[in-house]
C-alpha cells in the first residue's frame, strides 16, 4: 500500500513539469497488453523492444533468459527501462505460468497454421506477445502453449523482419485499436500511486535520506 503523505511529500522535490509529465504518461499506461521476448541474442534486439513498449504504453515486459542472459543495452533503450517495468525469467516455463496466473493468454507471434492476421486481432482478452530469438524463433514450449498465433501481413520477397520492428508494429496497432475501445485498459488508481513512488524513487538524489528524514519527523 503506497503511502500517500510521503508521496505527496517527495512529489514536492519535482518540478511541476515533471509531475505533470508522470501523470500524462501514466494516463496512457496499460497492462492489458504486455510482450515477453525469448532468449534473444542481439542485446539492441531486446533493449529497442522495450523502448517500444515505453513509446506505446506497455508497462511491463518480460525477458526470458533461459540461454542468453545480458544486461539491458541503456543506449538504445533510451532510458526505458527505467520507466518500464522488467520481469526476468530463468525459464519459458516459469514466465508463462506467471503469466497465465495473471489471465494472459500467450499470443506467439509467428506464422501458424491457424494463425491470426494483425488486422483481425481480437483485443479483448489480456495477451502477452511473445517474441522469439533471431534466427530459431520462438521454442517449441512457447509454440506448445500458445493460446493463439499473430502474423503480421508481408507482401514483398522478405518473408521476417527484425523482431524490434515486429514488435512496434504489432504494439502500435493493438494499443491504437484497444484506446479506441470500451475496455478499461488503464492502470488502476492503486496501480498509479505505486508508479508514482517507483518514478520518484528512480528520479530524485538522496531518496532514501529523504525518506528516513520524512518518518523520523513524522
Amino acid at each position: 500500500m503506497t503511502d500517500l503523505k510521503l508521496l505527496e511529500h517527495l512529489e514536492t522535490y519535482l518540478t511541476e513539469h515533471r509531475k505533470n509529465r508522470f501523470h500524462e504518461v501514466l494516463q496512457e499506461r496499460t497492462k492489458h497488453f504486455t510482450v515477453a521476448t525469448e532468449d534473444v541474442y542481439q542485446l539492441h534486439n531486446t533493449s529497442a523492444v522495450i523502448r517500444s513498449c515505453d513509446v506505446f504504453g506497455i508497462q511491463e515486459v518480460n525477458i526470458v533468459e533461459e540461454q542468453n542472459s545480458k544486461q539491458i543495452d541503456r543506449e538504445i533503450a533510451m532510458g526505458a527501462q527505467k520507466w518500464v517495468d522488467l520481469n526476468r525469467f530463468g525459464s519459458v516455463k516459469d514466465c508463462i505460468r506467471d503469466l497465465k496466473g495473471k489471465d494472459y493468454q500467450i499470443v506467439a507471434t509467428t506464422p501458424h497454421t491457424n494463425d491470426c492476421e494483425l488486422y483481425d486481432f481480437d483485443i479483448n482478452k489480456k495477451s502477452c506477445f511473445f517474441f522469439g530469438r533471431e534466427t530459431e524463433g520462438l521454442s517449441k514450449e512457447v509454440l506448445d502453449e500458445a493460446d493463439c498465433f499473430l502474423k503480421i501481413p508481408m507482401v514483398g520477397f522478405t518473408e521476417s523482419l527484425n523482431i524490434s520492428v515486429s514488435a512496434a508494429i504489432i504494439l502500435q496497432h493493438v494499443t491504437t485499436k484497444l484506446k479506441k475501445s470500451d475496455i478499461d485498459w488503464r492502470l488502476s488508481e492503486t496501480e498509479i500511486y505505486e508508479k508514482r513512488l517507483d518514478w520518484c524513487k528512480k528520479t530524485i538524489k538522496s531518496y532514501d535520506e529523504i525518506v528516513e528524514r520524512f518518518y523520523s519527523d513524522n
